[in-house]
């Protein structure tokens, strides 16, 4: 099986049917690191024909994230490039005729059956244990002939006409040569006029100049059809590569129905650094040399090989993300984790001016932005300031009234509202004055004027909010 040659050309195709699936950058990931290694192109197609499950917004969320991800294309339907378009939807003519001639040459195959009659054939194939497949009703007859049987609709299907001897095996780029069952009569195009992914994407790489396709270890079972209809029409196959997939805790394939980590939007929304979730989809596939964890995207470029892929689904462990997350966040420049942090939070003017000087109290005790944002959001709460029930429970019971009585005391007195001072004089009304351990002195002034029990230094973040802030959330809290 001949191959094209010349520059390599990678492509990922993912279908606008909802929030992008965590998959798609995953094999975004791998196919933009070989292209960059080869000096190559990664192009990104939208696989728009499942028009029952088109979502209008989802395109530009692919956009989103993958830009967001820091995972860029260098031809697509927003960006354009000399195979255009890139939208299926709008390639719908490149398709029919491609159809025609496997029609012409036998290879296909016109089908009347009905939706009902598909479904009785196949429980009746159920009953019997044998293997699922199109009974070939209509092959070799005319339109008139079938429609003297029953379970005819007038719109037909185009089917591929599988023969005896398919090929059954195919080398594979990450894992040598791969056998696959025998493929069934496969729809080529639908009763709508739109082709299905086995015609379209086949259509589309051929077209395309596509070089090599890499996806997910899902489509092996398919691969022999796709290998025929690039047979069949005299064009020069890609290599294939297929992926291990992303699996959950139980090794069930990762979904969005199931674990909220198969959404994309989920790592933005949840505040992991886009170059922590490129790592760590890069950890899910592959090993460097010195079998280093963490890696730059161009170290990952710099030492691809496809024998370095594991073909064992890797368990996609949230907890070794959010460490690796916490990671990069402390290698941040300040100034660079503040802008980060400030735009997570939506906010700017004072407020932002606010968050960027309390950065620094955070970055070694966050793993997320959404766990700094956490603790720093009592800075900006305003009249919205709430202080957590369970904190509540915890710190403000019996016995507090005296400790917050005098911290508003010894905060009142101090001259100078700065760190230093600050700490001086609780420390001796509290725990001098009051004889109390540091916990027991400082816990229930920390829930009043953070909110919670989890918070960046006490002193430091009384200094931040300033004295009347301060106090006015001490008498809050003493009303609790």
């Amino acid at each position: 099986m001949s191959h094209p040659t010349g520059p390599v050309r990678l492509r990922v195709a993912p279908s606008p049917t909802g929030d992008p699936h965590v998959g798609t950058a995953y094999m975004s990931l791998f196919n933009l690191a070989f292209a960059r290694q080869q000096g190559g192109q990664f192009i990104l197609r939208i696989e728009d024909t499942d028009r029952a499950r088109f979502q209008a917004d989802s395109e530009q969320q692919v956009y989103d994230m993958l830009g967001w991800l820091g995972l860029n294309w260098d031809e697509g339907p927003d960006i354009g490039g000399p195979y255009a378009p890139y939208r299926q939807s709008e390639r719908l003519e490149t398709y029919q005729p491609v159809a025609d001639a496997l029609l012409a040459s036998g290879h296909a195959y016109h089908c009347w059956c009905s939706s009902e009659r598909l479904a009785e054939m196949r429980e009746a194939q159920q009953k019997a244990k044998r293997p699922p497949g199109y009974d070939r009703l209509c092959v070799g007859k005319t339109r008139e002939e079938r429609a003297a049987l029953p379970g005819f609709q007038e719109t037909p299907v185009v089917r591929m006409l599988i023969p005896d001897d398919v090929p059954l095996e195919f080398d594979d780029l990450i894992r040598g040569v791969v056998g696959a069952p025998r493929p069934d009569d496969q729809v080529l195009v639908k009763t709508d006029g739109f082709p299905t992914y086995h015609l379209a994407n086949v259509v589309d790489d051929h077209e395309m100049g596509i070089t090599h396709v890499v996806r997910g270890e899902e489509w092996i079972a398919s691969t022999p059809k796709h290998i025929l209809l690039y047979q069949w029409m005299g064009w020069d196959a890609p290599r294939f590569a297929h992926m291990p997939l992303l699996r959950n805790a139980d090794k069930s394939k990762i979904s969005k129905r199931k674990n909220p980590a198969a959404r994309l939007t989920w790592f933005r929304e949840e505040g992991f650094l886009p170059e922590a979730l490129r790592n760590f989809l890069g950890l899910m596939g592959y090993s460097l040399p010195d079998g280093q964890e963490i890696f730059t995207f161009d170290e990952m470029v710099a030492s691809f090989d496809w024998g370095r892929v594991n073909t064992v689904g890797p368990v996609f462990d949230v907890d070794k993300l959010r460490w690796l997350s916490g990671h990069y966040i402390r290698e941040l420049p300040v100034e660079d984790l503040a802008r980060r942090i400030v735009e997570f939070m939506g906010v700017s003017g004072s407020e932002a001016d606010l968050i960027t000087r309390a950065t620094p109290l955070v970055q070694e005790r966050s793993n997320t932005l959404k766990e700094a944002a956490g603790m720093l959001r009592f800075l900006v709460a305003g009249e919205s300031f709430a202080v957590d029930p369970e904190a509540a429970a915890k710190q403000l019971g019996d016995g507090s009234d005296a400790v917050l009585d005098a911290a508003t005391t010894a905060l009142t007195d101090v001259s100078t509202f700065v760190t230093p001072e600050i700490e001086a004089a609780l420390r001796a009304a509290l725990v001098d004055g009051l004889g109390l351990k540091p916990k027991h002195a400082f816990g229930p002034v920390r829930v009043a004027v953070t909110g919670s029990t989890v918070s960046p230094p006490l002193f430091e973040s009384i200094e931040l909010l300033g004295r009347e802030a301060t106090l006015s959330r001490l008498a809050s809290a003493r009303s609790l």
